[in-house]
C-alpha cells in the first residue's frame, strides 16, 4: 500500500523530534545555571594554575629577598610579599599544584577503599556486614578533624601524611553509602536475571551491581574534594601536615598569622581566599555531575550556601588562631 493511501489528503507527517545528546543537554542546562558555570570555571582555573602556574610564574616561589620583605600589594607584587620577601601571588599559584595532588590522591584513595568495603559488606551481609559497619561506626564516632589529627600525629608531618589522614576520615562515608546502594540493587530484577543466566557471585558483584551504584559515589567524591581542601590546609596550618617553607595554602596562612599584629594582612588573606574559592568551585561543580537521565541542578540558593560555608570556614580558622 502506498504512503499516499495511508495519509489523509491535506495532512502532513510531523518530523520526529531531534535527538539531543547528553553533552548538548549539559550545555543547555549550563546556559541557564550561572552557579554551575561558575563552579566549572573555578575548577578549570585551579587545574590550569596547577599545570601552568609554576611555568608562567614571574618570581621564584622560594626566592628569599629580605629587601622586599612584607611589601603590601602593588603593581610589581599584586598580592604583596611575605616576611621573607617571597611573592605571595606566585606562592598561591604554585601551591595549587600541591594542594590539588593531595586532594585528588586522598579522594581517590578513600573512594577505592570505601567503595570496596561497602560493596562487600552490602553484598555478603550477615556477620561480615555487621563487623564492617560497626567498625565504621567507631571511626565515625570521632570528630573528623580530630581523627585526622591523630592519624597525622602518628605518621609524622609530610605530604603522604596529609593524603592518608584526609583519606582515612572519608572512608566510612563511602562505605556506608555503597553498602546502602548495594542492598537496594542486589535484589532487583536485573540482578536476579544475571544469576539465572549463570553469572558467578563475583561477576554479579563487579560486572552488574557495582556499575549501577557509581553515580552517587561520583557525586560524593566531587563534593568531598572541597572538604578535603579544608582538611588538608587545616593539618598544614597546625603543623601536622606539610611543613614550612613549602608553598601550600595552609602553610601560608600559618606563616602570615605570625605577623598578624604587625598588620601584614595580605600574607594570610590571599591564601585564605584561594581556599575559599576552591571549595566554592568544587561545591558548585558537584551540581553538574550526571544523575540518572539528566543533570543535577544547582539553584542560586545552593550557590549562596556554598559561598557561606566556604568563606566562613576559612574565616573561623583564621579567627580561632588570632
Amino acid at each position: 500500500m502506498a504512503i499516499e493511501e495511508i495519509v489523509a489528503p491535506g495532512s502532513s507527517i510531523a518530523a520526529p523530534p531531534p535527538v539531543v545528546g547528553r553533552f548538548s543537554d549539559f550545555v543547555y542546562q549550563l546556559r541557564g545555571n550561572p552557579a554551575t558555570f561558575a563552579g566549572l570555571f573555578i575548577v578549570a582555573l585551579i587545574f590550569l594554575s596547577a599545570l601552568l602556574g609554576p611555568v608562567l610564574a614571574r618570581y621564584d616561589p622560594y626566592g628569599v629577598n629580605l629587601g622586599d620583605a612584607a611589601v603590601p600589594p602593588s603593581f610589581a607584587h599584586p598580592f604583596g610579599t611575605d616576611q621573607y620577601g617571597e611573592d605571595v601571588l606566585t606562592r598561591v599559584v604554585v601551591a595549587a599544584r600541591l594542594d590539588l595532588i593531595m586532594v585528588l590522591s586522598a579522594v581517590v584513595l578513600s573512594t577505592v577503599i570505601g567503595v570496596t568495603i561497602g560493596a562487600l559488606a552490602g553484598f555478603f551481609g550477615h556477620f561480615f556486614d555487621e563487623g564492617v559497619m560497626r567498625s565504621q561506626d567507631v571511626l565515625q564516632a570521632f570528630p573528623r578533624f580530630v581523627f585526622a589529627m591523630a592519624v597525622a600525629w602518628a605518621l609524622g608531618p609530610g605530604v603522604i601524611t596529609v593524603i592518608v589522614a584526609t583519606a582515612a576520615i572519608n572512608i566510612p562515608g563511602y562505605a556506608r553509602l555503597m553498602r546502602g546502594l548495594m542492598l537496594s540493587v542486589k535484589e532487583s530484577q536485573f540482578a536476579l536475571a544475571a544469576v539465572a543466566v549463570g553469572n558467578s557471585r563475583w561477576r554479579l558483584l563487579w560486572r552488574h551491581l557495582l556499575p549501577n551504584c557509581l553515580t552517587p559515589v561520583i557525586v560524593l567524591s566531587t563534593l568531598q574534594c572541597g572538604f578535603t581542601i579544608l582538611e588538608a590546609a587545616g593539618l598544614s596550618f597546625i603543623g601536622l601536615g606539610v611543613r614550612v617553607p613549602t608553598a601550600e595554602w595552609g602553610v601560608m596562612i600559618s606563616m602570615g598569622l605570625q605577623d598578624f599584629l604587625q598588620g601584614h594582612w595580605w600574607i594570610y588573606t590571599f591564601p585564605g581566599l584561594a581556599i575559599a574559592v576552591a571549595v566554592l568551585g568544587f561545591n558548585c561543580r558537584t551540581s553538574s555531575i550526571p544523575s540518572g537521565g539528566g543533570y543535577r541542578q544547582c539553584p542560586c540558593s545552593r550557590f549562596r550556601i556554598s559561598a557561606r560555608v566556604s568563606f566562613s570556614a576559612v574565616a573561623s580558622c583564621v579567627s580561632w588562631t588570632a
